[in-house]
């Protein structure tokens, strides 16, 4: 059974892939409108979210699919004690395929082990985000045209950012990128990514404090909300939550092609003022998660029934 857990996961050619399918459900959606017809997707939200879930429900919907699922741990078994092994192992009975959100690292992987019916990780606590990842990279493909040969800052929360984790290990795979990471010294990333995935790919990268004198090479600039949800202290978080935050007047020296893009949901680290600004992604990008988890559903379910 072929599930997604890490994007790497999916080799190169099975990105490149996908981001053509979900181009042509773009370009041509009425072709999909059946594709998934008698199927239902379970979606297993352990932790709060509105874009991802439903971008999963919409995504399945489009497809002529049905859904199933919760939105809390609070309405599942899991309040009584129930594993995620036996929660996955029980809606798998129920359903054709499976998204699933976790706090706790790992989850999905567990899940993916006793299901019978391919597991997604919708996002397990501040590891890996795959389908974010499939999303960011449809937007630079729409936005650059190509993936090769860019600068790609990261900015904000890059410690706990598992959308931050993902891009890059999926960047990785491309010929000439170049890594800018910018965050304070509390939030910089984790030395398994930068040792084992950027370094461990003989990448070039660049790390600082300052975004304003970085951000006129940048081509793409990721930024990131500070997560509340990953302190353990409420002090910390209000000390750092405030560290960037992204206007016009700092946007005066970046390129004129600049594409921003942010995960969402956001904060106060990009000024709603950013929002009039044609290089302002952010919103594109959420319409782009539909389309490419709609290309990935057709792809685990026709390799599941191959």
């Amino acid at each position: 059974m072929r599930h997604l857990i890490n994007i790497l996961d999916l080799s190169k050619e099975e990105i490149d892939e996908l981001i053509d399918v979900a181009n042509d459900i773009i370009a041509n959606p009425e072709k999909y409108n059946e594709a998934c017809k008698h199927k239902i997707m379970a979606t297993l939200f352990f932790e709060p979210s509105t874009r991802t879930r439903l971008s999963f429900e919409s995504a399945m919907l489009s497809l002529g699919g049905e859904v199933l699922g919760f939105s809390e741990a609070a309405s599942s078994s899991a309040a009584k004690g129930e594993s995620v092994s036996d929660t996955a192992r029980t809606v798998s009975c129920y359903s054709d395929i499976i998204a699933m959100r976790h706090p706790k690292e790992g989850a999905p992987y567990v899940a993916s082990l006793v299901s019978e019916v391919p597991v997604i990780n919708a996002g397990d606590g501040g590891h890996n985000h795959p389908t974010q990842t499939l999303t960011d990279l449809l937007t630079i493909k729409r936005e650059k045209g190509h993936f090769e040969n860019l600068t790609v800052g990261f900015c904000g929360d890059l410690k706990f950012g598992r959308t931050v984790h993902s891009l890059i290990s999926a960047l990785s795979r491309y010929s000439g990128i170049k890594i800018v990471l910018i965050s304070p010294e509390e939030l910089k990333v984790p030395s398994y990514v930068k040792n084992g995935v950027i370094k461990a790919n003989n990448m070039p990268y660049v790390q600082t404090t300052d975004l304003e004198s970085v951000i006129g090479d940048l081509d793409v600039l990721y930024m990131t909300r500070v997560q509340r949800e990953r302190f353990f202290n409420e002090e910390d978080y209000l000390r750092l939550k405030d560290s960037y935050i992204l206007t016009p007047k700092k946007l005066e020296n970046a390129k004129p092609d600049l594409a921003i893009l942010h995960p969402l949901p956001r904060v106060n680290e990009i000024s709603v003022e950013v929002d009039k600004d044609p290089r302002a992604c952010y919103f594109k990008q959420v319409r782009n998660g539909r389309y490419i988890r709609m290309a990935l559903i057709l792809k685990l379910l026709k390799e599941a029934n191959a």
